[in-house]
């Protein structure tokens, strides 16, 4: 093995300290290689290097550097491989590169030759086999180490990776990987990639939990990037929807204020986000603020910013107010109808003006905006009321946009819940939830009084309990938290009805025809579990006269 090395050497050059060749032989008594061994540049770069390529003759070579008493020993070898002349000539450190990896304790390398013995052992293995340096090599590497298989890799060429070794009373995770050139087997190299399966467990823990933080910050930002709304997020095809996208697309391009108005949770920052969408300024901001959280002592520094060392307190960098925030964009003040009086005064200028005056500057600001408002109030009932000033109340409704209640487009819930399913399948990162028809009917027949944000709760509080991926009529019965407002539980009302035996006896023909009906919507309605559609349809009658009918038998 050691001619065989010294075969592969093709030149020796020793040169002294002042730069002298002291000794040449083989390749080295080449006048080219000389030249360059005298050259002062060329051997400082090397002294760097410490391993060079070197092309004569259109062969290609590697030449070595090893500091010695006086001077410097440069060993010349054949290089016969592409990728390892690239390695020397594109990186500088390559030498220390390589020292590292032969020596490094944390991944420690075995090389056999191609008759299994080791040629090789890092320093870190030799003292965890208890060995001297050097003390193992030309050895079987099974006389050396135990449970390895380096010498089946030898003979199969199948190299092996992730396997699991036993060596003195430890479990390491190796690679066994054979060196082959021009198709034979020269060896095979072994390395530690971990020091058990303790490692790799806890390493897999890592990843799954970097995996899990990247999911969620990517439905995070996915939330986020939904927040610029457009039409396509109010959901619905019924009239009233129809409708409301229709005024939205004729008053986005305009520059005058609109006032959204509507019940609490039907969507009125949607339709702001809309319009902002849709409008001449779709590509600058829309400042969100919440007009009836605003307290009277802070209005003007949070809508109109202050100067540095304005009060007591300030950032000492200053601060932007609302309004200077939303320049060439749009400002959206929710719930403007519970705004103190006094600071509807101090909006009122602005508005009229589109001037602001930071606290504690000297100096106006020109602060062109769009402005959107939203309330869930009766503005004019307030005015009349003096809890609304009437001026403001002009500036901000030029055009007025009234978002429908939940109650007035039943027909848009099988759309909404399957969006909010959809939805909440995707921010929680799992399968998507179905919902029977049975559950989708009792949606479709209570008042919501809390609109769509009601619907919302009230599906994602179902979607906890739900049972083999599945939404049912009882999981919303039981484990809702529905206010039914003006329509009632119409199988509680069936149910609390007294028993035929302790009612009066019918009078009149109508009285009796009207206790068989009775009569026969309980037991159908029992039959389909309270569903009025399902009893409906069976009966032959509409929804309205099975209310009706329950009514009459309320007043009994």
């Amino acid at each position: 093995m050691r001619q065989a090395a010294a075969r592969s050497v093709e030149g020796v050059i020793a040169c002294t300290a002042q730069g002298k060749i002291a000794f040449a032989s083989g390749l080295g008594n080449d006048p080219r290689l000389r030249a360059l061994a005298t050259d002062k540049e060329w051997m400082a770069e090397i002294r760097t290097r410490r391993i060079q390529p070197l092309n004569l003759d259109h062969r290609q070579y590697s030449v070595l550097l090893t500091p010695i008493p006086d001077g410097d020993l440069l060993l010349v070898s054949h290089l016969p491989s592409n990728a390892v002349l690239e390695f020397l000539g594109s990186v500088d450190f390559a030498f220390d590169l390589l020292d590292h990896m032969l020596t490094d304790p944390f991944e420690a390398m075995t090389v056999v030759d191609d008759q299994a013995r080791l040629v090789y052992v890092s320093p870190v293995h030799e003292t965890f086999f208890g060995l001297s340096h050097g003390e193992a090599n030309g050895r079987p590497v099974r006389e050396i180490i135990e449970n390895t298989r380096l010498d089946t890799v030898v003979a199969s060429g199948k190299s092996e990776v992730g396997a699991i070794q036993d060596m003195r009373g430890s479990q390491r995770v190796v690679s066994r990987v054979a060196i082959r050139r021009e198709g034979k087997i020269l060896g095979a190299l072994g390395r530690v990639m971990f020091k058990g399966p303790q490692q790799v467990e806890e390493l897999s823990r890592k990843v799954n939990t970097l995996e899990s933080k990247v999911a969620f910050y990517r439905r995070e930002a996915a939330s986020l990037r939904r927040k610029s709304y457009g039409l396509d997020d109010l959901i619905g095809q019924s009239p009233a929807m129809q409708r409301l996208r229709a005024d939205i697309i004729k008053v986005a391009p305009l520059e005058m204020p609109v006032l959204i108005r509507g019940e609490s949770g039907t969507g009125k920052e949607l339709v702001a986000h809309s319009l902002h969408r849709l409008s001449p300024r779709r590509d600058t901001k829309m400042v969100m603020v919440n007009a009836a959280a605003l307290p009277a002592t802070l209005v003007e520094s949070e809508l109109f910013g202050y100067e540095a060392g304005a009060f007591t307190g300030a950032d000492r960098k200053g601060r932007r107010g609302k309004f200077e925030q939303a320049a060439d964009g749009s400002i959206f003040l929710d719930e403007i109808g519970d705004m103190p009086l006094e600071v509807q005064v101090k909006l009122l200028r602005v508005l009229q003006d589109h001037v602001i005056e930071p606290i504690g500057s000297e100096r106006s600001i020109d602060v062109d905006f769009r402005l959107i408002t939203a309330t869930n109030r009766d503005l004019q009932q307030l005015v009349s009321e003096e809890k609304f000033r009437l001026d403001l109340f002009y500036r901000i409704s030029a055009i007025t946009i009234n978002v429908p209640p939940l109650r007035q487009r039943m027909d848009d819930i099988p759309l909404l819940v399957t969006h909010f399913l959809d939805e909440f399948a995707d921010r929680h990162g799992r399968s998507r939830t179905d919902i029977n028809d049975e559950a989708i009917a009792y949606l479709m027949e209570q008042s919501w009084p809390g609109n769509v944000r009601q619907l919302y709760h009230e599906l994602e509080r179902a979607l906890v309990f739900a049972e083999n991926g599945c939404i049912t009529l009882d999981v919303l019965t039981h484990h809702g938290n529905i206010q039914s407002g003006s329509s009632p539980d119409l199988r509680e009302q069936a149910d609390d009805k007294p028993a035929p035996s302790a009612r009066k006896e019918p009078a009149t023909m109508r009285e009796a025809v009207e206790r068989t009906e009775l009569e026969l919507l309980k037991k159908t309605m029992d039959k389909h579990k309270g569903n009025k559609k399902r009893v409906a349809e069976e009966l032959g009658i509409s929804r309205s006269y099975i209310y009706k009918l329950l009514g009459e038998q309320g007043s009994e």
